[in-house]
């Protein structure tokens, strides 16, 4: 008798069912009312007392194993059930939802990949600054009136420490530690304390450029200008009037000949076709002084623009406050965007 049940023992063992059906047969085998388990159990009243020990602990391994190959399938087998019927392979797949790049991020990247076409690199300062490098070097001494033009935030704790008006106080650290030629770009936020309007706020983006090297000439700055303004808006005819920087001389303010073909046209140029992007100019030879440049030997230009104004004609943008209120409505209109 012993020697049968060690039998069933190692078929129990070795039993490996493909599905539920086979498993269900194999229960009612062992487990049923008229199973092996149950015969064995009535044989085992009949067994001999000295025999009784040796018989019950054989019979007991025979049902512990019959009981846990039962329990272990049968959950493996709802399992698998339960994930067939919850995924359908039929469904198709589900979309991944993309996010988008705030505009302001992409006319930057925009600015930034035409210039470095023609060799410009990036260079960085700080947003907190110092009078020497947002004033005094850009050749704008202590009272002189064109600083009451910045509008300027004072930290108090020190008059002479500001938040940047421009990004011209990166060009003028980066002058005073690497020499000519120099062909740079400084994108970054600035600070005027300003009312904030549609037009208008305490906070908003710059982007210069500085080139200096030795012959650099304003038919230089033109050229540049009329190769970016091609490339970004696909317009190539401009215009520079007259202007006033003090880090510059001559100075000029640039216009883009944007058109008159469309009602919004005529409203964003106030009926000239002529818009204002940028300002620019030759590197005042002062301000070449101050990094201790030889203006005898080196000339340069710089230009600066705002680059929520730029992406304000780029996507016909009515109010600059959009950019800073997080709309999801507003950014979603983006999500094309590839830079």
């Amino acid at each position: 008798m012993i020697d049968q049940i060690k039998k069933h023992i190692e078929e129990a063992k070795v039993f490996s069912p493909k599905t539920p059906a086979e498993l269900e047969a194999f229960r009612i085998q062992y487990l049923g009312k008229k199973g092996i388990l149950n015969d064995l159990f009535v044989a085992f009243k009949s067994v001999p007392n000295e025999e009784k020990k040796d018989f019950g602990q054989i019979l007991n391994e025979l049902k512990t194993i019959v009981n846990d190959k039962v329990t272990s399938y049968k959950a493996a087998f709802e399992n698998t059930n339960t994930t067939q019927s919850e995924t359908d392979l039929t469904r198709p797949g589900e979309p991944f939802e993309l996010g988008s790049r705030h505009p302001i991020n992409s006319v930057k990247n925009r600015i930034v990949e035409i210039f470095s076409r023609i060799g410009f690199t990036l260079s960085d300062g700080p947003e907190i600054e110092d009078d020497w490098h947002n004033f005094t070097a850009l050749n704008l001494p202590e009272y002189h009136p064109a600083r009451d033009m910045q509008d300027t935030f004072f930290i108090e704790q020190s008059p002479d420490v500001v938040l940047r008006t421009h990004t011209s106080s990166v060009q003028i650290r980066y002058m005073e530690n690497n020499e000519p030629p120099i062909r740079i770009l400084s994108p970054g936020r600035v600070y005027r304390n300003e009312a904030i309007s549609a037009r208008s706020h305490m906070m908003f983006h710059q982007i210069e450029g500085l080139y200096i090297d030795k012959d650099v000439s304003f038919a230089d700055l033109r050229q540049t200008l009329s190769y970016f303004t091609e490339a970004l808006f696909g317009k190539s005819k401009i215009r520079l009037r007259p202007s006033y920087f003090p880090f510059t001389e001559p100075s000029a303010e640039v216009d883009v000949y944007w058109g008159l073909e469309t009602e919004t046209d005529y409203r964003m140029t106030k009926g000239t076709g002529w818009l204002e992007i940028m300002g620019c100019g030759m590197v005042d030879p002062n301000v070449l002084k101050n990094v201790n440049i030889d203006p005898e030997e080196y000339t340069g230009f710089a230009f600066g623009m705002g680059i929520e104004r730029i992406a304000l004609l780029l996507y016909q943008i009515g109010d600059i406050r959009m950019y800073t209120e997080n709309d999801i409505r507003f950014l979603e209109q983006f999500k094309s965007e590839l830079f």
